[in-house]
C-alpha cells in the first residue's frame, strides 16, 4: 500500500487491513520516497482521472502550466515532486492497482487476500 502516514484514508485503510487480518507493507511517499519507474507503471495502468487528485490543496496551488503537465505524455517529474497530487491509498496487488478506499476497494482487497 502506498500513501502518506498522516493521510486519513491511509490511516483508515491500515486500521481496516489489520482488523481483517490482511498483511500489508506500507510505503510512505514522503518518508520512503517514490521511484519514477513506479509512477510510470501507475500511469500506464491507472486512468489519470482516477490517479490524479484534482480536489486537493496541492492541485489547486499549481500554476496552469503545471496542471497542463498532468495531461501531457510525461507528468512523472511533477508527480515525483508533488506526490500528494495522487489519490491515496494506492494498493499494488501484483500488477493490478486499486486507488482510494471505498467499499469497492475493500471488496477487492478481501478477494485478493482469500
Amino acid at each position: 500500500m502506498y500513501g502518506i502516514k498522516n493521510c486519513d484514508s491511509c490511516k483508515k485503510a491500515l486500521k481496516w487491513l489489520a482488523a481483517e487480518g490482511i498483511d500489508c507493507h506500507f510505503h510512505d511517499f514522503r518518508k520512503d520516497g517514490l521511484e519514477a519507474q513506479t509512477v510510470r507503471r501507475w500511469l500506464a495502468a491507472i486512468d489519470r482521472d482516477v490517479l490524479i487528485n484534482r480536489r486537493g490543496t496541492t492541485y489547486r496551488q499549481l500554476q496552469e502550466a503545471q496542471k497542463d503537465d498532468l495531461t501531457s505524455d510525461n507528468p512523472v517529474e511533477l508527480l515525483l515532486a508533488a506526490p500528494t497530487l495522487m489519490k491515496r491509498p494506492i494498493f499494488d496487488l501484483g500488477g493490478t492497482y486499486l486507488v482510494g478506499f471505498t467499499d469497492r476497494e475493500k471488496a477487492a482487497l478481501k478477494k485478493a487476500a482469500a
